[in-house]
């Protein structure tokens, strides 16, 4: 059976200018994604990339394992934080300066964690109704549809990895399971950096096989990061 592997971006930067660039601890994580695929001898014959330099970076760190033409498709971008922090969020006005995603620039991780969680919850609820460029199932929808045409393009038993990033993945993963919308949001929160999906395609269509798979990070609780 074809099988498709959705491979989560390692770390990128927090709250800079370089934001979708990878942090010192992504880059490793990347390499230690690469050393487990070819240690498997996974090959693709398809790879997809969204247009986020993190996933790109992700996807080039893989030099051992990516070893045919990447394919760039927007439908692998993630949700727009930007405008769901904006639309949803409750963000305090502050005169000081803030970061890309809209935020006090210094504003933890852990913290804007919870206002991204809290504006994701928002957003999920609000459904079409969303003021957002995108709403959910908008989101839901052409993550969806990127993953069908991937599927689409492979024979009996080759392989295809898309590397993304986790909404997109927690997307994907909530809609095969037929789970309700909330599921994403659980889903999401847990999604590891440099982690993999994997998804078979069979007759009766795309089946979840395994989420969140960070095997080959788990020898050092350091090497887990979560944004």
């Amino acid at each position: 059976m074809p099988v498709i592997r959705l491979i989560r971006h390692a770390q990128a930067t927090y709250g800079s200018e370089n934001e979708n660039g990878l942090t010192e601890l992504g880059v490793h994580q990347a390499e230690l994604l690469d050393e487990a695929l070819a240690r498997g001898r996974a090959r693709a014959q398809r790879i997809a990339v969204g247009t986020l330099r993190r996933q790109a970076d992700t996807a080039l760190a893989c030099r051992r394992s990516v070893t045919t033409d990447v394919s760039v498709d927007a439908r692998w971008d993630e949700f727009a934080a930007v405008d769901v922090l904006a639309r949803h969020g409750s963000i305090a006005p502050a005169d000081g300066p803030r970061n890309s995603l809209g935020a006090p620039s210094g504003l933890r991780p852990r913290h804007f964690q919870t206002l991204l969680d809290d504006a994701l919850t928002a957003w999920v609820l609000a459904g079409e109704r969303s003021p957002c460029a995108e709403s959910w199932p908008a989101f839901q929808r052409r993550a969806v549809a990127a993953l069908n045409e991937l599927a689409a393009a492979l024979s009996g038993g080759e392989e295809a990895w898309a590397f993304t990033s986790a909404g997109v993945i927690a997307a994907i993963a909530t809609a095969l399971l037929d789970a309700p919308a909330e599921t994403f949001l659980a889903l999401n929160r847990v999604s590891v950096n440099a982690s993999m999906t994997t998804i078979m395609i069979g007759a009766g269509g795309a089946r979840l096989l395994s989420f969140n798979n960070h095997g080959h990070l788990e020898h050092d609780r350091a090497l887990m990061s979560f944004r």
